[in-house]
Protein backbone atom coordinates (compact mmCIF):
# COMPACT_ATOMS: atom_id res chain seq x y z
CA UNK A 1 0.00 0.00 0.00
CA UNK A 2 3.00 2.28 0.63
CA UNK A 3 6.17 1.96 -1.45
CA UNK A 4 9.21 4.19 -1.02
CA UNK A 5 12.16 3.94 -3.41
CA UNK A 6 15.46 5.75 -3.02
CA UNK A 7 13.89 8.55 -0.97
CA UNK A 8 16.31 11.38 -0.27
CA UNK A 9 16.02 14.87 1.18
CA UNK A 10 18.95 17.24 1.15
CA UNK A 11 19.18 20.73 2.64
CA UNK A 12 22.26 22.33 1.08
CA UNK A 13 25.07 20.13 2.46
CA UNK A 14 22.94 18.36 5.04
CA UNK A 15 21.50 15.01 3.97
CA UNK A 16 18.42 14.61 6.19
CA UNK A 17 17.15 11.42 4.53
CA UNK A 18 19.70 9.32 2.66
CA UNK A 19 18.10 7.25 -0.09
CA UNK A 20 15.84 4.97 1.95
CA UNK A 21 13.62 2.13 0.68
CA UNK A 22 10.71 0.42 2.40
CA UNK A 23 7.24 -0.94 1.70
CA UNK A 24 4.13 -1.33 3.85
CA UNK A 25 1.45 -3.90 3.10
CA UNK A 26 -2.30 -3.35 3.13
CA UNK A 27 -3.72 -3.53 6.65
CA UNK A 28 -0.32 -3.47 8.31
CA UNK A 29 0.59 -1.36 11.34
CA UNK A 30 4.14 -0.30 10.51
CA UNK A 31 6.36 1.32 13.12
CA UNK A 32 8.87 3.99 12.10
CA UNK A 33 11.33 4.61 14.91
CA UNK A 34 14.48 6.59 15.49
CA UNK A 35 16.29 8.99 17.82
CA UNK A 36 15.55 12.71 17.75
CA UNK A 37 16.81 14.29 14.54
CA UNK A 38 17.06 10.94 12.75
CA UNK A 39 14.83 11.93 9.81
CA UNK A 40 11.46 10.52 10.91
CA UNK A 41 9.37 13.68 10.57
CA UNK A 42 11.15 14.70 7.36
CA UNK A 43 10.27 11.31 5.87
CA UNK A 44 6.65 11.62 6.98
CA UNK A 45 6.33 15.10 5.49
CA UNK A 46 7.53 13.74 2.18
CA UNK A 47 5.10 10.80 2.42
CA UNK A 48 2.11 13.15 2.73
CA UNK A 49 3.33 15.64 0.12
CA UNK A 50 4.29 18.50 2.44
CA UNK A 51 7.95 18.29 1.37
CA UNK A 52 9.32 17.52 -2.06
CA UNK A 53 12.00 14.83 -2.10
CA UNK A 54 15.39 15.68 -3.53
CA UNK A 55 15.37 12.22 -5.10
CA UNK A 56 13.26 9.09 -5.04
CA UNK A 57 9.68 7.97 -5.54
CA UNK A 58 6.67 7.51 -3.27
CA UNK A 59 3.66 5.35 -4.19
CA UNK A 60 0.48 5.47 -2.10
CA UNK A 61 -2.10 2.86 -3.03
CA UNK A 62 -0.26 2.39 -6.31
CA UNK A 63 -0.41 6.11 -7.16
CA UNK A 64 2.83 7.99 -7.76
CA UNK A 65 2.70 10.92 -5.33
CA UNK A 66 4.72 13.18 -7.64
CA UNK A 67 2.71 12.42 -10.77
CA UNK A 68 -0.78 11.89 -9.30
CA UNK A 69 -0.75 13.97 -6.11
CA UNK A 70 -4.51 14.48 -5.71
CA UNK A 71 -5.35 10.83 -6.30
CA UNK A 72 -2.62 9.69 -3.92
CA UNK A 73 -3.49 12.15 -1.13
CA UNK A 74 -7.21 11.40 -1.38
CA UNK A 75 -6.74 8.01 0.29
CA UNK A 76 -4.52 9.30 3.12
CA UNK A 77 -5.35 10.51 6.62
CA UNK A 78 -2.56 12.40 8.37
CA UNK A 79 -1.99 13.50 11.95
CA UNK A 80 1.23 15.52 12.42
CA UNK A 81 3.26 15.72 15.61
CA UNK A 82 1.95 19.25 16.22
CA UNK A 83 -1.57 19.38 14.78
CA UNK A 84 -3.33 22.69 14.17
CA UNK A 85 -6.95 23.16 15.16
CA UNK A 86 -9.32 26.09 14.69
CA UNK A 87 -9.99 26.54 18.38
CA UNK A 88 -12.84 29.05 17.96
CA UNK A 89 -14.91 26.27 16.39
CA UNK A 90 -16.77 23.59 18.28
CA UNK A 91 -15.78 19.95 17.76
CA UNK A 92 -18.84 19.43 15.54
CA UNK A 93 -18.08 22.56 13.48
CA UNK A 94 -14.44 21.58 13.02
CA UNK A 95 -15.35 18.11 11.77
CA UNK A 96 -17.94 19.62 9.41
CA UNK A 97 -15.26 21.96 8.07
CA UNK A 98 -12.80 19.08 7.55
CA UNK A 99 -15.49 16.92 5.96
CA UNK A 100 -16.20 19.65 3.43
CA UNK A 101 -12.51 19.82 2.57
CA UNK A 102 -12.56 16.08 1.89
CA UNK A 103 -15.60 16.60 -0.36
CA UNK A 104 -18.03 14.61 1.78
CA UNK A 105 -21.77 15.31 1.63
CA UNK A 106 -23.59 16.71 4.68
CA UNK A 107 -25.32 13.46 5.54
CA UNK A 108 -22.03 11.54 5.55
CA UNK A 109 -20.31 14.25 7.59
CA UNK A 110 -23.08 14.21 10.20
CA UNK A 111 -23.05 10.41 10.44
CA UNK A 112 -19.26 10.13 10.65
CA UNK A 113 -19.09 12.99 13.16
CA UNK A 114 -21.49 11.23 15.49
CA UNK A 115 -19.64 7.91 15.11
CA UNK A 116 -16.17 9.32 15.67
CA UNK A 117 -17.03 11.65 18.53
CA UNK A 118 -18.75 8.73 20.25
CA UNK A 119 -15.78 6.44 19.69
CA UNK A 120 -13.31 9.00 21.06
CA UNK A 121 -15.58 9.72 24.03
CA UNK A 122 -16.26 13.31 22.95
CA UNK A 123 -20.01 13.26 22.30
CA UNK A 124 -20.80 15.33 25.37
CA UNK A 125 -18.34 17.98 24.16
CA UNK A 126 -19.44 18.18 20.53
CA UNK A 127 -20.84 21.73 20.87
CA UNK A 128 -18.09 23.11 23.10
CA UNK A 129 -15.33 25.34 21.73
CA UNK A 130 -12.12 23.43 21.08
CA UNK A 131 -10.17 26.10 22.97
CA UNK A 132 -11.73 24.74 26.19
CA UNK A 133 -10.43 21.20 25.54
CA UNK A 134 -7.48 19.56 27.25
CA UNK A 135 -4.47 18.61 25.13
CA UNK A 136 -5.58 14.99 25.03
CA UNK A 137 -9.08 15.95 23.92
CA UNK A 138 -7.65 18.12 21.15
CA UNK A 139 -5.53 15.17 20.05
CA UNK A 140 -8.64 12.99 19.84
CA UNK A 141 -10.50 15.63 17.78
CA UNK A 142 -7.53 15.72 15.41
CA UNK A 143 -7.63 11.95 15.06
CA UNK A 144 -11.37 12.03 14.39
CA UNK A 145 -10.96 14.68 11.70
CA UNK A 146 -8.31 12.63 9.90
CA UNK A 147 -10.57 9.58 9.88
CA UNK A 148 -13.72 11.24 8.53
CA UNK A 149 -13.17 10.12 4.94
CA UNK A 150 -12.25 6.53 5.87
CA UNK A 151 -8.67 6.72 4.58
CA UNK A 152 -6.99 3.62 3.22
CA UNK A 153 -3.66 4.86 4.60
CA UNK A 154 -3.32 6.53 8.01
CA UNK A 155 -0.03 8.29 8.75
CA UNK A 156 0.54 9.39 12.33
CA UNK A 157 3.49 11.21 13.92
CA UNK A 158 3.72 10.82 17.73
CA UNK A 159 0.04 10.04 18.37
CA UNK A 160 0.34 9.31 22.09
CA UNK A 161 1.86 12.62 23.20
CA UNK A 162 -0.28 14.21 25.91
CA UNK A 163 -2.88 11.45 26.03
CA UNK A 164 -4.05 10.10 29.37
CA UNK A 165 -4.26 6.29 29.78
CA UNK A 166 -7.90 6.23 28.65
CA UNK A 167 -7.15 8.28 25.53
CA UNK A 168 -4.13 6.12 24.72
CA UNK A 169 -6.22 2.97 25.05
CA UNK A 170 -8.93 4.40 22.78
CA UNK A 171 -6.33 5.23 20.17
CA UNK A 172 -4.67 1.82 20.31
CA UNK A 173 -8.08 0.17 19.99
CA UNK A 174 -8.80 2.39 16.98
CA UNK A 175 -5.55 1.37 15.28
CA UNK A 176 -6.25 -2.32 15.83
CA UNK A 177 -9.81 -1.98 14.51
CA UNK A 178 -8.68 -0.02 11.46
CA UNK A 179 -5.94 -2.54 10.69
CA UNK A 180 -8.40 -5.43 10.98
CA UNK A 181 -10.57 -3.71 8.35
CA UNK A 182 -7.69 -3.20 5.91
CA UNK A 183 -6.44 0.30 6.74
CA UNK A 184 -2.68 0.64 6.48
CA UNK A 185 -1.16 2.52 9.44
CA UNK A 186 2.26 4.16 9.34
CA UNK A 187 3.13 5.04 12.92
CA UNK A 188 6.08 7.13 14.09
CA UNK A 189 6.51 7.15 17.85
CA UNK A 190 9.02 7.43 20.68
CA UNK A 191 6.78 5.17 22.75
CA UNK A 192 8.56 1.88 22.16
CA UNK A 193 6.10 -0.06 24.30
CA UNK A 194 3.26 1.12 22.04
CA UNK A 195 5.24 0.19 18.92
CA UNK A 196 6.02 -3.24 20.31
CA UNK A 197 2.37 -3.84 21.18
CA UNK A 198 0.88 -2.68 17.88
CA UNK A 199 3.36 -3.02 15.03
CA UNK A 200 3.86 -6.14 12.91
CA UNK A 201 6.88 -4.62 11.13
CA UNK A 202 9.25 -1.84 12.13
CA UNK A 203 12.02 0.26 10.67
CA UNK A 204 14.65 2.18 12.60
CA UNK A 205 16.14 5.29 11.03
CA UNK A 206 19.32 6.95 12.29
CA UNK A 207 21.29 9.73 10.65
CA UNK A 208 18.86 9.67 7.73
CA UNK A 209 19.58 5.99 6.97
CA UNK A 210 17.52 2.89 7.69
CA UNK A 211 19.68 0.79 10.00
CA UNK A 212 17.19 -2.02 10.62
CA UNK A 213 13.89 -3.26 9.19
CA UNK A 214 11.77 -6.29 9.95
CA UNK A 215 9.49 -8.01 12.41
CA UNK A 216 10.21 -7.82 16.13
CA UNK A 217 11.86 -11.24 15.93
CA UNK A 218 14.03 -10.10 13.02
CA UNK A 219 15.11 -6.94 14.86
CA UNK A 220 16.02 -9.04 17.91
CA UNK A 221 18.13 -11.24 15.65
CA UNK A 222 19.89 -8.22 14.14
CA UNK A 223 20.60 -6.93 17.64
CA UNK A 224 21.76 -10.38 18.81
CA UNK A 225 19.31 -10.05 21.69
CA UNK A 226 16.65 -12.76 21.33
CA UNK A 227 15.23 -12.14 24.79
CA UNK A 228 15.20 -8.34 24.72
CA UNK A 229 12.22 -6.02 24.53
CA UNK A 230 11.99 -3.32 21.87
CA UNK A 231 13.64 -0.70 24.06
CA UNK A 232 16.71 -2.89 24.59
CA UNK A 233 16.83 -3.85 20.92
CA UNK A 234 16.43 -0.23 19.80
CA UNK A 235 19.26 0.97 22.06
CA UNK A 236 21.58 -1.77 20.83
CA UNK A 237 20.86 -1.15 17.16
CA UNK A 238 21.32 2.62 17.52
CA UNK A 239 24.52 2.18 19.54
CA UNK A 240 23.09 3.79 22.64
CA UNK A 241 22.79 0.74 24.87
CA UNK A 242 25.84 1.71 26.94
CA UNK A 243 24.76 5.29 27.61
CA UNK A 244 24.82 6.12 31.30
CA UNK A 245 24.18 9.23 33.36
CA UNK A 246 27.40 10.28 35.19
CA UNK A 247 27.05 9.24 38.82
CA UNK A 248 28.08 12.66 40.06
CA UNK A 249 24.89 14.09 38.58
CA UNK A 250 22.79 11.81 40.77
CA UNK A 251 24.46 12.32 44.13
CA UNK A 252 23.06 14.43 46.93
CA UNK A 253 24.55 17.59 48.41
CA UNK A 254 28.16 17.34 49.56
Amino acid sequence: MIQVRGLEKRYDRHLAVAGIDFSVRTGEIYGFLGPNGAGKTTTIRMLVGLLLPTKGEIFLGGKNLAKEPLEAKRIVGFVPDRPYLYEKLTAREFLAFMGAIYGLDRETIAKRTDELLAFFDLSDWRDELIETFSHGMKQRVTMASALLHRPKIFIVDEPMVGLDPKGARLLKDAFKEMSAHGTTIFLSTHSLAVAEELCSHLSIIQGGKLIATGTMAELKSQAADPGGNLEEVFLKLTGEAGARVPTELLGGAA
